[in-house]
């Protein structure tokens, strides 16, 4: 009797050890994903920012510094870049160039993030115009003290079936983490012009709708692949993607959803595997 007692117990220790192995190494995972999402949310944010930042200049057409004025019924600049950046548009070199300067300390910007160093664009022909390609390069260029790097191609495909200026973006990029570890982000999405294409020196009215893959890897060396699943939403009035859906995939991995949400303008979004969902704030 006292033998069976004893084979009882060690068996039941046995699964007690096993399923908190198991615990751990879900949570492990669980910890990676929500990792990978937040690597790639910043990824995500910055080329696209950057991106937004070069139209808006070129959508003004001239050199500029921070402006004063006010009552204007549209948008200014200064909205999109901060009082802090100078921006300077060479509209008759070949290449073309626009040099977006933050300066070398940081420059506090509209959307709460903190800038220094350049944004440089070239591109070849009118800017606006389809199969025009602008190549974005980046100087010493900082958001919240982590390092963007890399290049970022974008090719002008002209107007879709709904009337829509659609963009072909290719990005191979690295951010260096403040926090230690580096980000490597290589991506190709569709931009399509959703909104406020006829008014571009109202940048705020801008939105648009974008889709495509992209593959990684965080700051801690985990792989991963994703595919937006529902179009990601970006309005410029808004400094976060506003909805839309990816699905992430971690090399040897269960894949598993980051979701933007609906609520509006906010920095929340959640990330869900293998029947737990974590929320996530963006930055």
């Amino acid at each position: 009797m006292q033998k069976r007692r004893s084979i009882f117990l060690g068996l039941v220790a046995c699964c007690l050890v096993t399923t908190f192995i198991a615990c751990k190494k879900e949570a492990k995972n669980a910890a990676t994903d929500v990792t990978a999402a937040q690597d790639n949310t910043m990824a995500e944010s910055n080329y696209n920012d950057a991106t937004n930042m070069v139209d808006a200049s070129a959508a003004l057409g001239a050199n500029f510094t921070f402006r004063t004025e006010t009552g204007q019924n549209v948008a200014r600049i200064e909205d999109v870049l901060g009082g802090c950046a100078t921006v300077v548009v060479d509209s008759t070199s070949t290449p073309r160039k626009i040099t977006i300067d933050f300066g070398a300390t940081d420059c506090s910007c509209p959307d709460g993030r903190k800038r220094r160093g350049k944004i440089i664009a070239t591109w070849m022909g009118r800017y606006r115009d389809a199969n025009t390609v602008i190549t974005i390069g980046f100087e010493n260029y900082f958001v919240n003290n982590n390092q963007i790097m890399g290049t970022h191609t974008t090719t002008n495909l002209g107007l879709n079936t709904a009337g829509n200026l659609v963009y072909k973006i290719e990005v191979k990029g690295s951010i260096v983490k403040a926090n230690g570890g580096t980000i490597t982000w290589n991506s190709t999405r569709f931009r399509e012009w959703t909104a406020g294409a006829t008014t571009p020196l109202n940048i705020l009215d801008d939105a648009y709708s974008i889709t495509g893959t992209a593959n990684g890897t965080t700051a801690a060396g985990a792989t991963y692949t994703i595919s937006i699943t529902q179009p990601l939403v970006r309005k410029m009035s808004c400094a976060f993607f506003e909805s839309g859906k990816i699905e992430l995939t971690p090399t040897g991995g269960a894949a598993w959803t980051l979701d933007y949400g609906n609520t509006g303008c906010d920095a929340n979004a959640s990330v869900s595997v293998a029947g737990l969902s974590y929320d996530i704030t963006l930055f």
